[in-house]
Formats: C-alpha cells, sequence, structure tokens
C-alpha cells in the first residue's frame, strides 16, 4: 500500500472510527450497547435461566438432539424462524467473544432505567451481560463437539419444514431433525468456526472461569483436529438442508482463522499454531487479498487484524492495508460502494451484517494504529448511521430512539407471546401474523435488521425479510463497536 493510502486510512479509518473527540456522544451508545446484547437473549433455545430479562420469551427446543439420541437444547436461533444453523452460530460465538476481549473493558458498568423498568432486572454490568451472551452459545457449541467421538453436530432443524409454518418457537411442531458432520461427511468450514469459537471464548473465561475456560479450550484443539484431518466442506455433505441459507463457498478460511485464534487461546501451544499457519497459509488463500468479512469469509480478519494480537502474524499487515483502502473513497485500490447517505453497501440479503463487520475491524485496527502511536481522527460513523443519523431519520436497532422498525421479520416478536396467549398457535394460523399490518406484538429490543437499499430506502414490513430481518450475526460485531463507543464517551465527557 503506498504511503498515500496509509494517510488516508489513518486520516479517516474509513467512516467508522472516532478514537477521541466530542462526536464520541452523538448517541447514548451505551443504552444502544445493553439494547444489542439484550437481543441475544430473544434468540435462546433451550431451558431459560432465572435471570432471563426478555419476559415475552419462555422454553423451547428442549428435546434438541433427541433425534440422535444426544442433547443439544440451548444455543441460539440465528435470525426470525427457529432454526439452529451451527455455521453463523458458531461466527456469533467467536465474535461476541473478540468483542468482549478487544473492547470489554470499556464496557460500562451501569444500571439502564430501559431494562429496568421494562424487562425488570437491570443493575449487572454490562460485561457480564456480554459474558454471558458468549456462554450461552459456547456452552451449547460444547455439546455439540463432544456429543459424540468424531462427530459435531452442526444444525438441529430442516430449514424447509421450518419455514413452512409462522410459529412461535415456544410452540413449534415441525420435524427438530438433526446434522452432523463426520469423517465420511466432513466439514471443515464449520468445524473451523467452531473450534474458532471454542478458542475465543476460552480467552473470555480464562481469568473468570478457568476451569471452564480451559475445557473450551480443549474442545477447540480437538474440533480443529477434525477439521483438519477430514477436509471437506459441509456445503458438499450437507447441501440439501444448508443450502442456501448457508452454504460456504470454502473452508480454507476457517482453517486459518481457526488456527489463528488457537494461536491466541494456547499459550503452551502457540508455536504449534503459529507454524501450521506459516506452513499452510499459502495454500489456504492468505496471500489472497479479500474486500468482505462475515460468517462466511474470514480471511480480512485472519490476515490483518489478528495480526495486532499474534505474534509472527505482520506478514499479512500488507493485505489488511489494501482491504482499509478498498473502503475509503479516493483511495487506491478504493472499490466499495457506498448509499448516498454514507452506507457502505452489499448486493444481498441483510447488507447491515457487513457494516458491523465492518465497523469492527476498522475499530480493531485503529486500536492497532493507536498502540502503534499512529494518530486517528474522528469520522461520521456507520453506528451512528444504523442508530439514527441517515436521510430517513431513523434507528435501525429496534427499540432505540423514536423511530425504528415495527414490523421485525421475526416469529417469537410478531405474535403474541405465550404468557399472554396460553393456547398453542399452530403452523398455517400463525401467517396471519407475518402477513398482518399491526406493528409486533413484542418489543425485539436490540436486534438490528437487514437496513436499507443501495438507495437509503426502507420498507419496514414483515414479509420484506431481506431488510426487516434481525440475524444474531449482526449484533455480534456491533457489541464490540458499541463498547467502544460508550467507553469513548466515558473518557471524554467533561
Amino acid at each position: 500500500m503506498s504511503r498515500a493510502c496509509l494517510l488516508v486510512v489513518v486520516a479517516a479509518a474509513a467512516a467508522a472510527v472516532c478514537l477521541a473527540g466530542r462526536e464520541a456522544a452523538a448517541f447514548n451508545y451505551a443504552d444502544a450497547l445493553d439494547k444489542a446484547i439484550l437481543f441475544f437473549e430473544a434468540q435462546r433455545s433451550g431451558k431459560l435461566p432465572p435471570g432471563q430479562r426478555v419476559a415475552w420469551r419462555a422454553d423451547s427446543g428442549l428435546s434438541d438432539g433427541s433425534a440422535d439420541g444426544v442433547d443439544l437444547a440451548g444455543g441460539y436461533y440465528d435470525a426470525g424462524d427457529n432454526v439452529k444453523f451451527g455455521l453463523p452460530m458458531a461466527f456469533t460465538v467467536t465474535m461476541l467473544s473478540w468483542s468482549v476481549i478487544e473492547f470489554g473493558d470499556m464496557m460500562p458498568a451501569r444500571r439502564s432505567s430501559f431494562l429496568g423498568g421494562i424487562f425488570g432486572g437491570g443493575g449487572v454490568a454490562q460485561l457480564d451481560n456480554a459474558r454471558a451472551a458468549v456462554r450461552w452459545g459456547a456452552d451449547y457449541l460444547l455439546k455439540a463437539a463432544t456429543a459424540t467421538p468424531d462427530t459435531l453436530y452442526v444444525q438441529v432443524a430442516d430449514p424447509y419444514q421450518d419455514h413452512r409454518c409462522w410459529e412461535r418457537p415456544e410452540d413449534m411442531d415441525t420435524p427438530r431433525s438433526v446434522y452432523k458432520v463426520t469423517p465420511q461427511s466432513p466439514g471443515s468450514d464449520v468445524a473451523g468456526e467452531t473450534a474458532a469459537a471454542l478458542a475465543a471464548a476460552s480467552i473470555v473465561f480464562r481469568v473468570s472461569d478457568p476451569a471452564y475456560s480451559a475445557k473450551l479450550l480443549d474442545a477447540a484443539q480437538l474440533v480443529f483436529d477434525f477439521a483438519d484431518k477430514y477436509r471437506g466442506s459441509y456445503s458438499d455433505s450437507l447441501s440439501s438442508v444448508v443450502c442456501p441459507f448457508y452454504c460456504s463457498h470454502s473452508y480454507h478460511d476457517e482453517l486459518l482463522w481457526a488456527a489463528s485464534w488457537l494461536h491466541l487461546a494456547s499459550p503452551e501451544k502457540k508455536d504449534v499454531y503459529l507454524s501450521y499457519i506459516w506452513s499452510n497459509g499459502h495454500a489456504l488463500g492468505a496471500e489472497q487479498d479479500d474486500f468482505t468479512f462475515s460468517w462466511d469469509d474470514k480471511r480480512v480478519a485472519t490476515k490483518g487484524f489478528l495480526q495486532s494480537r499474534a505474534d509472527g502474524l505482520q506478514l499479512y499487515k500488507a493485505h489488511t492495508d489494501n482491504y482499509i483502502c478498498s473502503l475509503v473513497p479516493g483511495a487506491n485500490g478504493f472499490q466499495s460502494q457506498y448509499t448516498p447517505g454514507g452506507l457502505l453497501f452489499k448486493e444481498g440479503d441483510s447488507n447491515m451484517q457487513y457494516v458491523t463487520s465492518t465497523a469492527f475491524l476498522l475499530l480493531t485496527y485503529a486500536k492497532y494504529l493507536s498502540s502503534s502511536a499512529a494518530t486517528v481522527s474522528c469520522g461520521s460513523t456507520a453506528v451512528d448511521y444504523i442508530l439514527g443519523a441517515n436521510p430517513a431519520g431513523m434507528s435501525y436497532m429496534v427499540g432505540f430512539g423514536a423511530r425504528y422498525p415495527r414490523h421485525v421479520h421475526h416469529r417469537g416478536a410478531s405474535m403474541p407471546s405465550v404468557r399472554d396467549h396460553p393456547a398453542r398457535i399452530g403452523c398455517d394460523e400463525g401467517f396471519r401474523y407475518l402477513h398482518s399490518p399491526e406493528p409486533d406484538r413484542n418489543l425485539l429490543a436490540g436486534a438490528v435488521v437487514g437496513g436499507p437499499d443501495a438507495g437509503d430506502a426502507f420498507a419496514d414490513g414483515r414479509d420484506n425479510y431481506a431488510q426487516a430481518e434481525p440475524s444474531t450475526y449482526t449484533n455480534a460485531p456491533l457489541v464490540g463497536a458499541l463498547a467502544f463507543f460508550a467507553g469513548a464517551h466515558k473518557i471524554f465527557s467533561p
């Protein structure tokens, strides 16, 4: 990368970074952080804990796994349906963990009047709630990884059957089929991401719960060995149920991603995993530039942003710089698309997933530059666009601000809760709520929806899943970004 491009990067940090100054107080980022973490409680599957704050949810999926004689209760529903998809769930846990690792020290310990008044409780440190969100997902992945030798359970429910119905998770009666990868039907992509998630989570709990951390790390190492030994894509092994929903286009990036996290998480074996990265990096595509970070593509994060923490990965810094330059208008290598209102835009559904993951990476890189004595200036932020600084004057986080989506593509939010309507609502009967013009029956607080189109237009309709559906992997990196801004506001408030 040219020096001119680097100066542009450092000066702007690509419209997502603000390390100092008054712009850090544009919104109540601590409140947005509260809500972003709370969203994960609405996505919980399994037996809900006594401290559950989203009171309109109840227990669900308690017999998950029984079709194969194992216990797979728990985990998260990824979006607005009732399927537990392993690849995006693992990526969610990885990104929640990275948010805590990178920005947990910036999470305010505060009582939220919103949470205390609406959901009960409150007063728990945001860091504790973030850790609880990590643990809920990690507990499930631990089950999926250790229930049966040489097997990783990667999905519960047939998505085609699930999508035939519009049901509350508490009512669902569609088949809870179980899907797994094995030596004969490999899935290095989903296994690699699961290993990364378990390794990252082990770092989160290294001090607060060493025994649990060690268990997570042991499982991560086993799953990584399984992913590397039995190479293949789960999109080939399980194509009929994972595609087109979460098809993986390569497993190479997940193997390097997992090895990088294990390098960070395993002090005694860090040299082993670093050697793996060095030996396999070329064959697994580490020297190729890439310009997207998502549940399906981790090359940018692996090559660049982990190099700020992992010794010996600095050789990939040029690729990181090229990625940054691809986001900065006027820089050599610029190739991104922005809406007229300034939002990063990629074709396809749920654009906000790319916005939040990009914002997280830019903040992480800015932190790295700052630690290297570089200076990062303030800019208008992608986070602010999400929270309401956009042409529509609308927050794309449910429950934040005065104007936000009221017709979210989400089964549980759209229908009366079990508490308010104890009688079962059947498969077909539920579709009247999907197509209803009435606002959501339950507030899905903190959910970030798919967002506006390339022209900043947004249609607030429940049928509009491309724009109105939230997901855990959209919120997970946003937790880290909001923690950063909440911490910056605390630091720089007069």
